[in-house]
């Protein structure tokens, strides 16, 4: 299997709304001490037994280093975003809607791949998704779920078609 890069076409405007989703997830994962405390975070982190002694030994000896790998990912995100998520503050400046090209290496767009995903997961976890049934394609609050979910979906496309 060939691992090259590809590259991902956004609008300025998308990159800079992507780039803060990134900046609140490192926010999330540096701010929690006790994934415990946050549902969200405890599916960041998922239990890898049902014995419940077991499991919180596991998450013990793990917790931090897998938040410290979602934390990576995420500050290898951004730095991808940095040029194209670049805007000005009008509002009604052209250049928002402005396609860019963010160029990923092999290892960035596995960060990217594992970063929306975290992503989807918080959001999902915040907006009470926990199967299909729960999602309303009508509600705009699942908006940027769904635009993840899109561009995770073309993400995986274009590394698929490189296996």
């Amino acid at each position: 299997m060939t691992r090259r890069g590809v590259a991902l076409e956004l609008t300025r405007l998308e990159a800079a709304h992507l780039s803060g989703l990134v900046s609140q997830f490192e926010e999330l994962v540096i701010e929690s001490s006790d994934a415990a405390a946050d549902p969200a975070v405890v599916r960041l982190v998922p239990d890898a037994y049902a014995d419940g002694e077991d499991a919180r030994e596991f998450r013990r000896l793990t917790e931090s280093d897998l938040l410290g790998r979602r934390r990576a990912d995420a500050a290898a995100v951004r730095a991808s975003l940095v040029e194209a998520a670049d805007i000005s503050d009008d509002p009604d400046d052209p250049s928002l809607l402005e396609s860019v090209e963010v160029r990923l290496s092999p290892d960035d767009a596995q960060a990217w791949l594992r970063t929306l995903a975290a992503i989807r997961l918080v959001l999902a976890t915040r907006l009470g998704i926990t199967d299909a049934d729960d999602h309303d394609d009508g509600d705009p609050r699942f908006g940027v779920y769904d635009w993840l979910g899109y561009r995770l979906h073309g993400l995986v496309t274009a590394l698929d078609a490189d296996a």
